[in-house]
């Protein structure tokens, strides 16, 4: 599992992040919520080595990852989707997933797991079309391609519904709800919107002003009001 154990982060004088603890065990989806603002991308960052941890742990599957560089936390099987997408625009949709290969350097041989384009059909539709010549929600699906491709233990995504049509929501959520049940993966999933997030949660935690106010199971997210809590 991922177990982060009181991690705080400031930005200048700022304390962004306040003693975060939590764990994310493999076949289970934890969803982390809160309001823009409150620090979900900033942990993030830090679970992947992009900005440092000022104190506390990141251990995952037992290893301390805390003075590991980005590419070595990709090379003990954790992907990272980003926030924005951040495809390459100028690549084609293989190139895009190729570069999730990452990983593999210097192993050949290496192709596109199938099903990769078995969960994102338009990627194989779309495979020799430029990255940027895609609309939102596809772009979106290419990026959650090219995390897959690598076959992580670890899937972090950043609020992975913005700004995208509804019908290319639910498939997302089929396909977390699909790696979910595989049971050899552990999904941390940032988001705001709540309907999504309770239809796929094993476990919640929602964030407030760098602190983690409240956390339990998916299923009691309703009774617990974990909705009214976003809208505070």
């Amino acid at each position: 599992m991922l177990k982060v154990d009181a991690l705080n982060q400031y930005y200048g004088g700022s304390h962004i992040l306040r003693d975060i603890s939590f764990t994310a065990p493999i076949g289970q989806t934890t969803c982390l919520l809160g309001r823009n603002g409150v620090g979900k991308s900033t942990l993030l960052k830090c679970l992947m080595g992009q900005i440092p941890a000022r104190s506390g742990e990141i251990v995952w599957q037992g290893k301390r990852l805390n003075n590991t560089a980005p590419h070595q936390r990709v090379a003990q099987a954790v992907a990272y989707v980003p926030q924005g997408r951040e495809v390459f625009a100028r690549l084609t949709v293989e190139e895009n997933l190729k570069m999730g290969l990452a990983r593999f350097s210097g192993k050949t041989g290496r192709d596109i797991p199938d099903f990769v384009y078995q969960m994102f059909p338009v990627l194989a539709d779309m495979k020799h079309r430029r990255g940027g010549d895609l609309s939102g929600g596809q772009q979106q699906q290419l990026a959650i391609g090219r995390a897959l491709v690598s076959q992580p233990k670890l899937l972090i995504l950043d609020e992975p519904t913005e700004g995208i049509q509804p019908s290319i929501i639910k498939q997302i959520g089929e396909v977390i709800r699909q790696l979910a049940q595989r049971g050899d993966m552990a999904i941390l999933l940032v988001e705001q919107y709540y309907d999504f997030a309770e239809q796929l949660a094993d476990q919640y935690l929602v964030m407030s002003r760098g602190e983690i106010i409240r956390q339990g199971r998916g299923e009691d997210m309703a009774k617990e009001g974990v909705r009214e809590l976003l809208a505070i």
